[in-house]
């Protein structure tokens, strides 16, 4: 049997559910199909001790402010769950967990999403399936050689996993500097930080509500034919969270260059230098997850899927949300979604009125 529906979303976590809040706005029949069994998206995975880089009242989808974590001025990943779950509550919204799209193809006037639980045949789809169920894993030299413990961000939880351990964490972003904070000041672990350039912290008085608000100047600027001044990316590359700050100005928070290899006991410098280690934690970020947009035959060079805004250039009925800047400034954060969700309604309310 196959189900109709005029849009279907792709995905429950924050972007899914902004655009099924602006969809129910707009009186559009939809599901969001998302293929965690839980509400919370990709917050559900995060390691123990993760924070929000911005206060809670500047980190909520439309219509809902997050409220304030008791003792917390960043909230933990925790609360962002309960928040998800208790907006997907809020307002109605009809995801199906447990669901997983296999494939997007075309079918004449209208889209066919095949998932593992059924099909629909639509109008329109949102895919807002993120970043976090694809990990890149960087070709390093001898990575199949090392005989200690290989993990993705997506692995990482707490230092009492690593206790008494030597720990190599790769990676110069915001998660490769809070999880090498996160181990460095426990205390009973030994880390090791290699980054591929000298780390770029931010100021210290810079969070979420400063980073969002330059991603959107540069945005406003980009459309308006002016120069691009950069950015976020002209600020630096890490946030200081305080977890971070501390192990920095304690001396913990020192990057070494990236190894030129891995052996069978740990890593190799180009200066013929060894460390041996007990485990490497990849910090080196994401992939967008595609593969169900696969038989579109959409994607570039680069392996996105050409936009504007977040309509598919080559496929009018598709809509990319919350994959980072190319489907909308911010779009991948907390408080930057909502408005490339509400553009996306729009475009695909005055679609299905046409058709």
């Amino acid at each position: 049997m196959t189900n109709r529906v005029d849009v279907v979303v792709i995905g429950g976590g924050q972007a899914g559910l902004a655009a099924g809040y602006h969809l129910r706005r707009r009186g559009l029949d939809f599901t969001v199909l998302d293929a965690d069994p839980a509400p919370g998206g990709s917050w559900q995975h995060m390691w123990d001790s993760l924070h929000l880089f911005s206060p809670a009242e500047h980190s909520s989808l439309p219509g809902r402010l997050m409220p304030a974590q008791a003792g917390e001025t960043y909230p933990d990943a925790g609360h962002v769950v309960d928040y998800l779950a208790d907006y997907e509550k809020r307002y109605d919204l009809p995801v199906q967990h447990g669901t997983r799209v296999d494939a997007v193809r075309r079918d004449g006037e209208r889209l066919l999403v095949e998932a593992d639980t059924g099909t629909w045949r639509t109008r329109a789809v949102i895919s807002a399936t993120g970043t976090w169920s694809r990990p890149f894993l960087p070709a390093v030299p001898g990575r199949s050689a090392f005989a200690g413990r290989q993990l993705h961000t997506v692995n990482y939880h707490s230092p009492a996993d690593f206790t008494d351990q030597h720990v190599i964490v790769v990676g110069g972003g915001n998660s490769g500097a809070q999880i090498a904070a996160d181990l460095a000041l426990d205390g009973q672990v030994k880390v090791t930080w290699v980054t591929q350039r000298s780390p770029r912290f931010l100021a210290d008085d810079i969070d979420g509500r400063a980073l969002f608000d330059v991603a959107t100047a540069r945005r406003r600027a980009l459309d308006a034919g002016r120069d691009d001044a950069g950015g976020v990316a002209s600020l630096g590359d890490i946030v200081a969270v305080p977890p971070v700050r501390a192990a920095r100005d304690a001396g913990l928070l020192v990057a070494r260059p990236m190894f030129a290899r891995l052996t069978a006991e740990g890593v190799r410098w180009a200066d013929g230098s060894h460390a041996d280690a007990d485990a490497v934690i990849w910090c080196t970020g994401f992939r967008p997850a595609l593969a169900h947009l696969a038989p579109l035959n959409l994607r570039s060079a680069r392996g996105h899927i050409p936009t504007d805004g977040t309509r598919a250039l080559g496929e009018p009925r598709l809509h990319l949300l919350g994959y980072g800047d190319w489907t909308g400034p911010a779009s991948a954060t907390l408080i930057g979604v909502g408005r490339p969700a509400r553009d996306a309604a729009h475009e695909i309310a005055a679609l299905c009125a046409h058709n």
